[in-house]
């Protein structure tokens, strides 16, 4: 486990380095004590090499001290609980720090991915896919940022599944601090993973490495909403380069969010409208407990009655943001009207309000 843990704190000693020094070298107590002749002919740089001999110890030691705690776990390449789909990737992290189940990081999972900043809209379909599809006993996996990821977590978590958080910051911290209470209920309910040491502060260089995992432990990933310029997208690409699935959900063409599932689309992803497609392309690999549920919907009907001038207005609204200037000049009502009847209908859960004045129909919840 220490030299394992020596490779893995050694700077600019990346992952690709650590898998051809096993490769090469063989396991880590034979590459630690390897001469630097023979790492710098297995492709190690001076400056590598000079890494790997001045590894600090204390922070080794801080390692396995927070490992001593329950449910606290570091796994390495070897460890027989290691998912094997990771494994596979081309940069498998020679370390994960886990807490929680272990287990259940060798389960059948999908990566849900999307927007920090989604609309309303979006929010609700990632937590209503990631429901219907923990109910067919699918692990939810993401990255514990705000707006999509945390949907999606959430969804997992109502449904009683089993979803994985794999952060871009060592585990004795939470980034964003505002998911705190999510990434406990997480760790209770499933597990968070990271290859970064504890201590690690988050930094942006790290997110991406961090895709690489939320990918790689993935059957395919489910893009709900990006932007054209996303790290969303770095993880559809990833999963790409990895074999897996790829899936996008549309929008409006007028929603700048969907944009980047759009492009998706054109590139190839496999276009989704209810959880039965994604069960359906992964049903030829993957024996899920679910799946003898006939119901492939996600979005079902309202448990609230809807009067007859509210279903006229959210008839008229459509699913694209807009504004109540808008739904005056489109319907017979005043913008007396038109507001009180958006207030009950945003308090009935039926309608969201967004920046700029505007509102935007919800589909119902189940």
């Amino acid at each position: 486990m220490k030299s394992w843990l020596h490779l893995a704190h050694a700077i600019g000693v990346g992952p690709v380095s650590i898998s051809r020094l096993i490769n090469q070298l063989g396991d880590p107590d034979t590459i630690l004590k390897a001469s630097n002749g023979d790492l710098s002919k297995a492709g190690l740089s001076a400056l590598q090499i000079e890494s790997l001999r001045g590894v600090d110890e204390a922070a080794i030691e801080q390692d396995l001290e927070w490992a001593e705690a329950p449910g606290r776990h570091i796994m390495t390449l070897d460890h027989p609980l290691y998912p094997a789909l990771l494994r596979q990737i081309e940069d498998p992290p020679a370390v994960l720090y886990v807490l929680g189940d272990p287990e259940v990081l060798g389960l059948p999972g999908l990566a849900m991915v999307g927007s920090r900043k989604p609309t309303p809209q979006g929010r609700q379909t990632a937590e209503d896919f990631a429901h219907e599809l923990a109910g067919y006993g699918l692990n939810i996996n993401s990255g514990l940022a705000s707006g999509i990821d945390a949907a999606a977590h959430r969804g997992s978590l109502k449904a009683g599944g089993i979803t994985i958080a794999v952060a871009g910051t060592g585990l004795d911290r939470v980034y964003p601090p505002s998911n705190r209470k999510l990434a406990h209920e997480i760790a209770e309910q499933g597990a968070l993973v990271s290859e970064f040491p504890i201590g690690t502060q988050p930094k942006a260089g790290h997110f991406p490495r961090r895709n690489r995992i939320i990918s790689g432990l993935s059957l395919g990933t489910l893009v709900v909403e990006a932007a054209i310029r996303s790290g969303s997208l770095i993880t559809a690409r990833m999963a790409s380069e990895h074999g897996r699935e790829v899936f996008a959900i549309p929008g409006s063409i007028h929603n700048p969010m969907a944009r980047g599932c759009h492009r998706l689309i054109q590139q190839g992803a496999k276009l989704v409208e209810s959880a039965g497609d994604i069960l359906q392309e992964l049903a030829g690999t993957i024996s899920l407990p679910g799946l003898e549920k006939t119901d492939d919907a996600v979005l079902v009907s309202e448990d609230v009655p809807v009067s007859e001038d509210h279903l006229q207005l959210l008839e008229t609204m459509g699913y694209d943001p807009i504004s109540i200037d808008q739904l005056v000049d489109r319907c017979a009502l005043t913008a007396e009207e038109v507001s009180s009847m958006l207030l009950i209908m945003e308090l009935e859960g039926k309608v969201a309000a967004m920046s700029g004045g505007l509102y935007q129909r919800l589909m119902p919840r189940d």
